[in-house]
């Protein structure tokens, strides 16, 4: 005998979240991390400066290149976007925020994938709720719906998301890719058109982001997928195995482009067989994917019947599933753990949603406390921290800034402090609303961890900001280099730096950067201090002078070695 679902849901329990608070929480995450800030340093600052060669024509479109090094990552089209937003841009708009404008986009159409993938996932009838004797179950649309909302919130929710959804990097556009292609297989048994254009730009943008190998393993899955589903609509049974196939050339297609390109390399790196490097990984699936990870592996009991039942489990548990299995796959086995699991979220988000319907009240309560306590506590702490370095009071905290950060000034910023009183009002009301007594809706066990997400990442965006700009920027130590060097000079030779370093000192120091060698070219040369031995004997002994050394203000690691020539050019 089958076992119904153990979805339990009335028509007044999927009410609709209402649309203005969705869009105003999506849009208080979106902005903050995009608007004001400097570029960070490693990964965010090496992708802006290979969008600001090729926007000055300086590399090949195919192959881009920084003073001669390759990206780090194997893409193409997250490096396009931003350089193509950086030559249409108006003179007056700054190159880094010109370059950011389409990886916020890239960011809304990842929260729109994420609700509408989860929406049509809910509308399988093996996901819809159990049919009441006398009527009043929820009905497939409203249900579907509220399930998206949950689904969203899940997404939001996710700890792991804010820093790396606001950078502009191709892991950004591998998520938003990969959330398009997770619409497209959740929508195909009702909608055509809409899904093949989300499908195509979905596999062949991840693909050209960098992930040509997820981008085939997530296509192949996803045919095979379609082909076995076990309860497609009844007009579109017969058209099932040619979108299978479909499906399986497209995948074929985009595998073709990546080789075309030279875009495949092997980056398998597996984990060591160590305590410290498993508790690491341990503690990235923890906090990262955190609270969308408990609530997932909730939904995978609840739901178990239909996982384990016939050959192939239920289309709302089985492609979730895969997309998950294959980003936390990646997660083990290449050196970018956290960029990986980022394209796990929206899968992971989509399988939390389906536990809202089997949480007990107690259960329930627990989020909400926890909830509450946790990101309370946070945004307290930012507030507390905040008001030490602006009057001093506390010491301790006003002591740990100064140590951290020495040099750092703080500053007061009239707009960016209105904002943040008006998102710790708007955290009191919903916490307020939240505990009140009102009509139950599956979606309000998460509105308390989105939205304490978003408090706390719009705090830190706007009263933290400039003294994480101080920090996590390099423009600090390009202003120090550059007054050590006293004049703008034609060209400055480098060794060892990395290419973030690079990057930098090309956008904030305006300089043009070239690769040292055993002859001098250029009136300064820039050296990491742990690549001090490998510099060219001729170049290091017979045509430069050590001048002075220099190191992050923050960042202790961070130590640079600036060389003056001494030789004439030639010579």
């Amino acid at each position: 005998m089958n076992k119904p679902t153990p979805a339990i849901v009335a028509q007044g329990a999927v009410r609709r979240l209402p649309r203005t608070a969705l869009l105003l929480l999506c849009i208080a995450y979106v902005l903050p991390g995009f608007l004001g800030r400097e570029p960070w340093k490693s990964a965010d600052m090496t992708a802006f400066g290979y969008m600001a060669e090729l926007a000055r024509g300086a590399t090949e479109w195919l192959s881009p290149r920084l003073v001669g090094l390759p990206p780090d990552v194997d893409a193409l089209l997250p490096y396009w976007l931003g350089a193509w937003s950086m030559q249409i841009a108006p003179a007056w708009i700054a190159p880094d925020f010109a370059a950011r404008i389409p990886f916020g986009i890239l960011l809304t159409l990842a929260l729109l994938a994420t609700w509408y993938g989860t929406y049509y996932l809910a509308r399988n009838p093996e996901a819809q709720p159990v049919a009441f004797a006398f009527g009043g179950e929820a009905l497939p649309p409203d249900y579907a719906r509220a399930m998206a909302d949950g689904g969203l919130l899940a997404f939001i929710a996710c700890l792991g998301l804010a820093q790396l959804s606001h950078e502009t990097t191709p892991a950004l556009a591998q998520l938003c890719f990969t959330g398009l292609f997770f619409y497209a297989l959740a929508a195909l048994p009702y909608r055509k058109l809409a899904p093949a254009i989300g499908g195509v730009l979905g596999l062949t943008g991840l693909a050209l982001s960098g992930a040509p190998a997820i981008a085939t393993l997530l296509g192949t899955g996803g045919a095979l997928i379609h082909l076995l589903d076990r309860a497609p609509e009844p007009d579109n049974k017969k058209y099932q195995f040619l979108w299978a196939a479909g499906i399986a050339l497209l995948t074929l297609f985009v595998a073709l482009v990546a080789s075309l390109l030279d875009l495949w390399r092997w980056r398998i790196e597996l984990p060591e067989a160590s305590w410290p490097e498993w508790r690491s990984l341990g503690r990235l699936l923890l906090w990262f994917t955190w609270p969308a990870w408990p609530l997932a592996l909730w939904t995978l009991w609840r739901w178990r019947y239909q996982l384990v039942r016939g050959s192939m489990p239920s289309r709302h548990l089985a492609l979730p599933l895969w997309f998950a299995g294959v980003a936390v796959g990646a997660t083990l086995t290449t050196g970018s753990a956290d960029r990986s699991l980022l394209l796990a979220l929206p899968a992971l988000a989509a399988l939390a949603a389906f536990a809202l319907p089997t949480l007990g009240r107690s259960v329930a309560a627990l989020i909400d406390w926890f909830t509450l306590i946790f990101f309370s506590g946070c945004a307290l702490i930012i507030w507390v921290i905040w008001i030490a370095m602006q009057t001093g009071v506390p010491q301790q905290p006003a002591a740990n800034v100064a140590r951290l950060a020495p040099g750092f000034e703080p500053s007061f910023s009239l707009l960016p402090f209105l904002t943040a009183v008006a998102a710790t009002l708007a955290w009191a009301w919903l916490v307020k609303w939240r505990v009140g007594r009102h009509r139950a809706a599956i979606w309000k066990s998460l509105v308390l961890p989105a939205g304490g997400a978003v408090l706390c990442w719009l705090l830190l965006m706007t009263v933290w900001l400039p003294l994480l700009d101080f920090a996590r920027s390099y423009a600090p130590l390009v202003r120090r280099t550059m007054i050590v060097m006293q004049q703008q000079p034609s060209c400055v030779e480098a060794h060892g730096l990395s290419r973030s370093q690079i990057a930098a000192f090309q956008f904030h120091g305006r300089l043009l950067m070239k690769q040292a060698g055993s002859q001098a070219r250029c009136p300064w040369l820039i050296v990491d201090k742990d690549a001090a031995k490998t510099l060219p004997a001729a170049a290091d002994r017979t045509q430069w002078t050590m001048h002075s050394s220099m190191r992050h203000p923050s960042d202790r690691n961070e130590d640079l070695l600036i060389y003056k020539r001494t030789a004439k050019p030639g010579s």
